[in-house]
């Protein structure tokens, strides 16, 4: 057992949802550089309020897909050792201007007041850190795919959405299965 495996704690067990559930203004936008520069300054806001604290930091979502169309909202994923270490992460996070959202087992999310940038805080060896990042690098490579999840995405447009959770879960099917090719397709690179 590792010295990281010793100190953890149990993990939250319900989903705490600061705020209540909120409906979805859904918008798609045609892709904006501005996002990429908005990640990179709050990759480097979130790295100095993290100093000292062992985190990777990347950009996901459909806003670090070049070409695609998307929400206007900037999704990081931040990977830490402990999710339940949270005084090693989301005091700094909070003193940075970001608000808590969503503790839930295994995720916390942040976000600026603005609701423009949402931080995904997972424990580095979760599969979703993994899964976010092949089906970003894939859609970024794949135009077949990427035109596919945004006709998805387009589709979904007529419908009312309640919360971004059930907005989330529509989009699964189209997801698993280019998750599935891009596996495949990593398989055979």
């Amino acid at each position: 057992m590792d010295e990281n495996s010793e100190r953890r704690r149990a993990d939250v067990t319900t989903v705490e949802l600061v705020g209540g559930v909120e409906a979805l203004d859904l918008q798609l936008h045609e892709h904006d550089e501005r996002w990429a520069q908005a990640y990179r300054e709050h990759e480097r806001r979130i790295r100095d309020a993290l100093a000292g604290v062992n985190v990777e930091v990347e950009h996901i979502g459909s806003t670090s897909v070049p070409g695609l169309a998307a929400k206007p909202v900037v999704d990081i994923v931040v990977a830490v050792d402990d999710i339940t270490a949270e005084e090693d992460y989301l005091d700094g996070l909070l003193a940075a201007g970001y608000v808590l959202r969503v503790r839930e087992p295994g995720h916390r999310l942040v976000r600026t007041p603005a609701r423009d940038v949402h931080v995904h805080v997972l424990q580095r060896d979760d599969s979703a850190v993994a899964d976010y990042l092949l089906l970003r690098d894939h859609l970024r490579s794949d135009a077949g795919d990427r035109a596919l999840y945004e006709s998805t995405k387009q589709a979904l447009m007529t419908g009312r959405w309640d919360d971004t959770n059930a907005y989330a879960d529509a989009k699964t099917d189209v997801i698993v299965a280019i998750k599935a090719r891009a596996r495949a397709t990593r398989g055979r690179g």
